[in-house]
């Protein structure tokens, strides 16, 4: 029973150690003293209570003291409490020093919480960035299709971080200018002899107005010769034209056909008429019997007469009919 109650009483000590140490971090009170940074071991026990890691908070005190930048313990832990990162602040703001950049601690932390990472910031601040753009396609006066790439080295613009348009818009700007650039000119030629006029006609646009960016130099890094636009658009017009002579000439075949079916049926409906007409002529003739108008041996000449004319009709048909000996177009 006595070897478990020491036992007991070692585990509970060494837990109370840790917590003691955990809440009054006496280890970082006295790296800060050393260091010539001044803060109570009271303010560090209530960061830990406020949920403040009293780490951050003393090592961006000591790396600012060093760095001779006066920061305030409760601006820190404000801004630890907004959700911004303090250490990031805190190297931003040395670079930015030691770079003879100014960049107030309202400034960076205003860009810390809008998201965009200050001390990257300040680092292309004093090297400038270069983003490449995408292959931009553009056509000449003369018809000629141009794909050209680009370079374009900007320097973050610590005042318009907040508020400011990111990449996107640069080398959204930046196309349109290669585009109205080379659409201007006369000819294809002259772009492929002097690239560097695209850069200088974009570069005095002023695009990075309203930026983050500060932009230093676009360079024309490769120009290819693309489609003959010109050509293809003339042979799409030569198509459409023909489709549309073929269309009205089809229309003007039907409206033909159309009519040639309608003078059939009028032919036919001709025909029958005359059928119609001479179906009535033996009822004329039986009437004209009746009345005594019309004798017998009148009967007999119209049927000569009828005779004779369906003989010289069929004589005149096989005289005209081709290939026959009587045609008088015929070879024989």
């Amino acid at each position: 029973m006595q070897e478990i109650s020491l036992i007991i009483i070692i585990v509970a000590s060494i837990i109370g150690l840790w917590i003691i140490f955990y809440f009054i971090p006496i280890g970082l009170w006295f790296q800060a003293l050393v260091s010539g940074v001044r803060i109570s071991l009271l303010q560090l026990i209530f960061m830990r209570w406020r949920k403040v890691p009293p780490g951050i908070i003393v090592r961006s005190l000591i790396e600012s003291s060093k760095a001779g930048i006066e920061l305030q313990r409760n601006d820190l832990e404000a801004h630890f409490l907004a959700g911004g990162r303090v250490e990031s602040v805190v190297h931003a703001l040395v670079s930015a020093s030691k770079a003879n950049i100014d960049l107030p601690f309202q400034m960076a932390t205003a860009i810390d919480l809008a998201g965009r990472d200050v001390f990257e910031a300040v680092q292309m601040s004093v090297v400038p960035k270069v983003i490449n753009t995408p292959p931009v396609t553009a056509v000449a006066k003369d018809g000629i299709q141009l794909i050209s790439k680009a370079r374009v080295t900007v320097r973050a613009n610590i005042k318009q971080l907040v508020g400011g348009a990111g990449e996107e818009t640069v080398l959204a700007r930046v196309g349109e200018g290669i585009v109205s650039s080379i659409g201007s000119a006369a000819s294809h030629k002259e772009v492929l002899e002097n690239p560097d006029a695209i850069s200088r006609v974009v570069l005095e646009k002023g695009l990075d107005a309203g930026t983050a960016f500060e932009i230093l130099s676009i360079d024309i890094a490769d120009i290819d010769i693309g489609k003959n636009i010109g050509a293809v658009l003339q042979m799409d017009q030569a198509n459409a034209d023909k489709n549309i002579a073929q269309a009205k000439a089809e229309e003007r075949r039907a409206m033909a056909v159309a009519l040639e079916q309608e003078m059939l049926a009028k032919a036919q409906e001709a025909r029958a008429k005359v059928i119609e007409a001479e179906v009535k002529i033996p009822m004329a003739i039986a009437g004209a019997f009746d009345k005594g108008n019309l004798g017998l041996m009148d009967y007999y000449k119209l049927k000569n007469i009828e005779a004779d004319t369906g003989m010289r009709d069929s004589f005149s048909k096989t005289k005209n009919k081709p290939g026959s000996k009587n045609n008088p177009d015929s070879d024989n």
